[in-house]
């Protein structure tokens, strides 16, 4: 098995680089490492790269990269994959970071980057906008989450956090309570993409820039039920949701099985578990607003 021990960057494509480009520097608050005339390269305050914007002809998510173990020889994962029928390829000079990554689609059609070691961060000089912490998960609409999620779990090692009911996963590859998320709709796309803020105050901070930048808030804050992070959600350029939260839950020992204690936990230990949909999307906060819920699938409220 390949054993993912966290997530790398996202790579978006979009029809307008540009217009991107200012929003993810002025509003999220994110440095450009590198530009060239059809792609960018984006880290955070702290150096470490989260996004990777590339021109497209239309708005999409079409690669995730993750790091495996920094002794985990790459060429092991082709020769897993091909076992299962997964062309993979190793490919060179990924990003600035990123030597070499073996390259894959998921189930999902999500190109997948696997790479075991990358060139230590550098700090970017102070930013505008939010500058969150690091990239903390995606969450992906797909046909079948039953299934995608058991493709992570049996060939990339992801662990099972929590589910909504029977149609919506949380899988975690390190002690974050959740690194991808997958829903079951009509329609496979990205649905939201999350950065951490450092705390409560850096999430109050993220809501006056938002609102300097006319950028509304369309759900939060609001305290969820399933990690039971802290969140706000608004929309990129690129009708992209994003979301900036804090205080997700932490597993720090897969033996013990139990989210660290918080005093918001409903269970005593809380354990990863199936959860009823309004119990898991909030404990406290105010309802979406109609331009969050228009993400969701057909038929779900």
């Amino acid at each position: 098995m390949i054993l993912v021990q966290r997530i790398g960057h996202a790579t978006y494509e979009t029809p307008d680089l540009a217009r991107q480009l200012v929003y993810y520097a002025n509003v999220v608050g994110l440095h450009v490492a590198e530009r060239g005339a059809d792609r960018a390269v984006l880290t955070t305050r702290l150096g470490e790269e989260v996004l990777v914007l590339e021109r497209g002809a239309s708005a999409r998510l079409s690669k995730l990269s993750f790091q495996v173990s920094p002794d985990f020889p790459l060429q092991d994962a082709v020769a897993h994959l091909a076992r299962l029928g997964i062309a993979c390829e190793l490919r060179k000079d990924v990003t600035p970071a990123i030597a070499e990554a073996a390259v894959f689609e998921d189930p999902k059609g999500t190109q997948v980057e696997l790479f075991a070691r990358c060139r230590p961060p550098v700090a970017a000089p102070v930013a505008d906008g939010v500058a969150p912490m690091k990239l903390g998960h995606v969450a992906h609409l797909v046909g079948d989450a039953e299934a995608v999620t058991a493709f992570y779990v049996d060939n990339l090692g992801f662990r099972v956090s929590d589910w909504m009911e029977n149609f919506f996963s949380f899988l975690r590859c390190g002690p974050d309570h959740h690194t991808v998320n997958f829903r079951t709709g009509d329609k496979s796309f990205m649905h939201h993409i999350a950065f951490e803020l450092k705390d409560w105050a850096h999430i109050g901070a993220a809501c006056e820039t938002l609102g300097r930048h006319k950028r509304p808030i369309l759900w939060g804050p609001l305290r969820h039920g399933i990690g039971h992070n802290i969140s706000i959600y608004h929309r990129d350029p690129d009708d992209h949701i994003i979301e900036f939260f804090a205080e997700l839950d932490q597993m720090k020992s897969e033996e013990l099985g139990y989210f660290e204690p918080r005093p918001w936990h409903e269970d005593h230990p809380q354990r990863p578990k199936v959860w009823k949909r309004d119990a898991g999307a909030m404990v406290w906060g105010v309802p979406p607003a109609p331009d969050y819920l228009r993400s969701r699938p057909a038929g779900q409220h």
